[in-house]
């Protein structure tokens, strides 16, 4: 279910910075290995990183031109569920503007409007 906010998951609790989705979407295991590749990648070797999802729905697809019955479909990926007010990625030891430019890096890879949040803020 994607209806409401998050009422778990909406605060940063390990790092020092955050990115927050605002809005709900399925995010595919691809998308969030991506972000979490540009993530790192913009770091370099600074910094720690914190990925707070993890895609446990799984995604079912019949073949094409299937007739209808016979069951359901063979699994065809996984999906995080994410609903508006979730953080997905929490990072530390580097500063505001490193961090800044990592997440919107991040948050390029993502098919949801995010927001930047930093600790105590």
């Amino acid at each position: 279910m994607r209806k409401g906010i998050a009422l778990r998951g909406n605060k940063i609790n390990f790092g020092e910075f955050g990115l927050q989705a605002l809005e709900p979407a399925w995010l595919t295991a691809q998308q969030i290995e991506a972000a979490r590749v540009a993530l790192t990648r913009s770091l370099k070797k600074g910094g720690k990183v914190w990925i707070r999802i993890f895609p446990d729905k799984a995604i079912t697809k019949k073949p094409a031109e299937t007739r209808m019955g016979k069951g359901k479909g063979a699994p065809s990926g996984w999906v995080a569920v994410v609903k508006p007010g979730r953080v997905l990625f929490e990072i530390e030891g580097v500063k505001r503007p490193e961090a800044e430019i990592a997440m919107k890096m991040a948050s390029h890879k993502l098919s949801v409007k995010t927001a930047f949040l930093a600790r105590g803020e």
